[in-house]
């Protein structure tokens, strides 16, 4: 079937605009945000943290009692077990050390996020609980790696781009046996999951899951189902959360997202 010009020329334009366009809207997802940020926090570690040091695991998925976490870089030394998680965002970032979410301000518009700290806390805890370590020889760094700047005093532990290198450097005292990284990295390695979509999707599930006020959870903790309670008393007086079950054995909650 033969078109006119203007028809063919619409055509050709479309057949360049709606690749691009897609293209365009995978480069805006979170998905492809989070990937940017990995790749740049492990080049930098590639350049500037020697392996033979510093050994890395990176995208590790372990499971847990109510699900999987997935931890995005591990760098096992001497110094200790560095549990990074990286957030590649841009604009203005407001937080403090003790708060539930921080803000993203991007010109006049503001975003809540979950904070950092509490997020790498899950996985400092998971690391402790599969290797039975002291927790005091895994340390949680916070890496921004987009083009953002920090408007709050931030604790030393959560820095901007390379910043974080120096951060794991300044850890100058062994702690560690050169026979215990390797059994370290070894549990690690044999304890996470596969690397495969799979698994992805699977933690995703859990994520949505986990994120869905309405679906049933487990206590972190013990395993016990976890009930929703209203807080009686103190600052948080009349605000929902989960409570284990177990109570008073376990004495564990979780805030609602």
């Amino acid at each position: 079937m033969d078109y006119s010009p203007i028809v063919t020329n619409a055509l050709q334009a479309l057949w360049w605009v709606l690749p691009a366009a897609l293209i365009l809207s995978v480069f805006k997802t979170r998905w492809f945000k989070g990937i940017v940020g990995e790749t740049v926090v492990k080049l930098a570690a590639k350049l500037c943290l020697p392996s033979a040091i510093y050994q890395p695991i990176h995208n590790a998925t372990l499971p847990t009692v109510d699900g999987t976490t997935q931890i995005d870089h591990i760098f096992v030394s001497r110094f200790g077990i560095f549990v990074v998680e990286t957030k590649n965002m841009k604009g203005w970032i407001f937080g403090g050390e003790h708060q539930a979410q921080w803000t993203q301000k991007i010109f006049k518009k503001s975003y809540k996020f979950q904070n950092p700290l509490r997020q790498n806390y899950k996985h400092v805890k998971t690391l402790e609980s599969l290797l039975e370590i002291s927790a005091e020889v895994i340390h949680s760094v916070i890496v921004f790696a987009g083009d953002s700047t920090f408007k709050t005093a931030m604790p030393a532990n959560v820095r901007r781009g390379a910043g974080y290198i120096a951060y794991i450097k300044s850890f100058r005292t062994p702690v560690l046996s050169v026979a215990e990284v390797e059994q370290i990295v070894a549990q690690i390695q044999s304890g996470r999951l596969a690397q495969t979509r799979a698994t992805n999707r699977r933690h995703v599930e859990h994520l949505q899951t986990r994120n869905d006020p309405n679906a049933e959870r487990k206590c972190r903790s013990c395993g016990s189902a976890m009930l929703l309670r209203t807080a009686k008393r103190g600052h948080n007086a009349g605000n929902q959360f989960w409570g284990c079950s177990a109570y008073p054995a376990c004495r564990s909650m979780q805030n609602i997202k």
